[in-house]
């Protein structure tokens, strides 16, 4: 059976990764391959069928959260898009150069992901990128380096990315100690492929002029600044709530969706519905990218039947008895996270290690929220950030193993032997 499960596993992941080429949407085949995988779980052990309903249930639940958390993070976005929010900072980024932009977003996304995380920066710098770059394969490649950034961003801050989170939330990691031993090797990571692809780009950005007296009173008619501030202030809160409440995030996001909600409809108070509809939520519901949303519930339950019958487990233990060296797990592991979901592989390793023998802020802890959290961006389907903007700005798989690939892989080992060096000099 598990042969099985690894053969749909496989051939669904080829159909996601060729979907140009056989012409089905990722969406209808990650679904699929979500939906038979439970289907041959269930008939192979019918016996349990009780207990794996109940596993159903649980996977359910927590991908339902992802969910939640990007529909609200998508629905925020579009409303503050709907009022041209986004135009504040677009209107005043004048560069045209290719490079200097290149470089500010890519600085933006990576400080923005530490703060928010990275799914939702990935959400917010896209929706900028295109105000700001009008020609299609100019901005997939601005596209993949946001994907880069976001990643590099999340891994070095407790709030930053679903592992490094969990990490923190298990007692593996301190907030202090992720961010002095990870922060340079997370910078490392993004500006060594923003290094190599400088050399690549050229010319200017292709974008309309701007006339900023105009702009600006436009922002005033539309609500623009204030839209935007309480957006960006919603997003900003998710993690502080979470904090306070111990509640997990998507609460927070749902929370701040109903706030900025209700300040989109008294903004409008005034209007009638025709004129009212482009700027509420209900229209941004509309825009949201739902094909996205159902391409991770695919794959999120496809890969939840890979934990729930000890395949990745299986898989983590043969790579501790197999490799043996902890550094070289961690980095294979980072690789592994581009290939399958990050989540349910730190998950195995936290089960397959104890505190006791790796107690808090212990090199393997570290050493696995760096690659988990950068590794993803090494294959567009192997992060949140990833997913969201393929989804987004429909780039093709090919394309970004093509073009980006080879950068993200450098940035990635280039940041693991600094992380290896940083922490040699700080232990003696």
């Amino acid at each position: 059976m598990e042969l099985a499960l690894i053969l749909i596993f496989v051939l669904g992941y080829a159909a996601i990764a060729f979907e140009h080429s056989i012409h089905i949407n990722k969406t209808a085949s990650a679904i699929v391959v979500g939906a038979l995988m439970w289907a041959v779980w269930a008939l192979g052990a019918h016996f349990h069928i009780d207990a794996i309903n109940e596993e159903l249930n649980h996977e359910l639940a927590s991908t339902s959260q992802i969910l939640f958390f990007l529909m609200g993070a998508m629905t925020i976005v579009e409303l503050i898009d709907a009022h041209e929010g986004f135009k504040i900072i677009t209107n005043r980024i004048t560069t045209k150069d290719t490079r200097k932009l290149l470089w500010i977003v890519s600085i933006i996304t990576f400080f923005l992901s530490a703060l928010l995380d990275n799914l939702t920066t990935a959400i917010v710098m896209v929706s900028l990128l295109r105000k700001l770059v009008h020609d299609k394969e100019q901005r997939l490649f601005f596209a993949g380096m946001v994907i880069i950034a976001a990643n590099a961003g999340g891994a070095w801050s407790p709030i930053g990315d679903v592992t490094t989170t969990m990490l923190w939330i298990g007692g593996q990691i301190s907030s202090t100690n992720i961010i002095k031993m990870l922060f340079i090797p997370s910078l490392v990571c993004l500006i060594v492929p923003l290094i190599v692809i400088s050399f690549r780009l050229k010319g200017s950005v292709k974008s309309d002029k701007i006339d900023l007296e105009k702009a600006e009173k436009t922002e005033r008619i539309k609500g623009s600044k204030l839209m935007l501030v309480i957006g960006l202030l919603g997003l900003l809160f998710v993690p502080a709530f979470k904090t306070i409440t111990h509640l997990p995030p998507y609460m927070g996001m749902l929370l701040s969706l109903g706030i900025i909600w209700i300040v989109s409809e008294i903004l409008h108070i005034d209007k009638t519905e025709e004129e009212k509809k482009p700027y509420t939520a209900l229209h941004a519901l509309t825009k949201i990218d739902v094909p996205s949303i159902l391409f991770f519930l695919g794959i999120l339950l496809a890969i939840g039947v890979l934990q729930g019958t000890g395949v990745l487990g299986g898989l983590a233990v043969w790579m501790d008895t197999t490799i043996g060296n902890k550094d070289a797990i961690a980095i294979a592991i980072g690789l592994l996270s581009s290939v399958v979901d990050n989540v349910p592989i730190v998950a195995a390793t936290i089960k397959m290690y104890s505190l006791e023998a790796y107690p808090m802020d212990a090199k393997l802890w570290e050493f696995i929220a760096y690659a988990a959290g950068t590794g993803g961006s090494c294959l567009i389907i192997g992060s949140a950030a990833g997913v969201a903007v393929m989804g987004m700005e429909k780039i093709n798989f090919m394309w970004y193993l093509k073009k980006i690939s080879f950068l993200a892989l450098i940035g990635y080992l280039a940041g693991a032997a600094v992380y290896m060096a940083l922490y040699s000099f700080m232990a003696h």
